[in-house]
């Protein structure tokens, strides 16, 4: 006679399942290290900097990651998948609301790069002035198409609603989403080149 009660192994998990995880907790620990760059500002010697490093720092990482995701999901959007339409007239609104934070908090840390005695501007045209014309001459200028690029991608996206992807309003789905990856590449540029010229001289 079989004993009621049997004794029930540990199940080993799969090694899909296993890597399933290692992959989702590399990604969730690599965003989170990234998020967490512009609080590594909090260590600088000088108060200024804290605090004008940690907004402009925050609000310029958080524009670049919304962009980035919008300027991902024009590619869908291109192709007239009609059910990404709310997500992204979501993305664009916030994406316009990033830009401007990070734009004016950038404005607010310019002041500090063109003074006129030590800023980082003086300082980089004396001793590197390559990073200047290359880095921060790009950084200044194209990092602000952003925002009239995400302002006029929403108020289309708003304006057309769902009937953006039909037929006849075709032209105008293919230049909201040339414009939305646009914006992307300008936000990506100005990350690198913003980090670029304060890697070389601390504002």
């Amino acid at each position: 006679m079989q004993s009621s009660t049997e004794v029930k192994t540990p199940s080993f998990p799969r090694q899909t399942d296993l890597a399933t995880v290692c992959v989702y907790a590399i990604g969730i620990l690599s965003a989170g290290l990234f998020l967490f760059l512009p609080l590594v500002n909090l260590l600088s010697p000088s108060p200024w900097q804290r605090t004008m490093g940690v907004v402009h720092g925050t609000a310029a990482l958080l524009a670049v990651v919304v962009i980035a995701y919008a300027g991902h999901m024009a590619f869908p959007l291109l192709r007239g998948v009609p059910k990404i339409l709310p997500q992204m007239r979501t993305l664009t609104f916030w994406s316009s609301c990033l830009a401007f934070l990070a734009i004016a908090s950038g404005n607010w840390a310019y002041m500090r790069y063109r003074a006129p005695s030590g800023g980082a501007r003086a300082w980089l045209r004396e001793n590197t002035p390559l990073v200047h014309y290359l880095f921060m001459e790009y950084h200044e200028f194209t990092v602000l198409f952003t925002l009239p690029l995400g302002v006029a991608c929403t108020w289309v996206l708003w304006q057309y609603g769902d009937s953006i992807v039909e037929k006849h309003n075709r032209p105008v789905l293919a230049a909201t989403s040339i414009a939305l990856m646009a914006m992307m590449f300008f936000a990506l540029g100005g990350l690198v080149s913003g980090l670029n010229v304060a890697r070389m001289h601390t504002l």
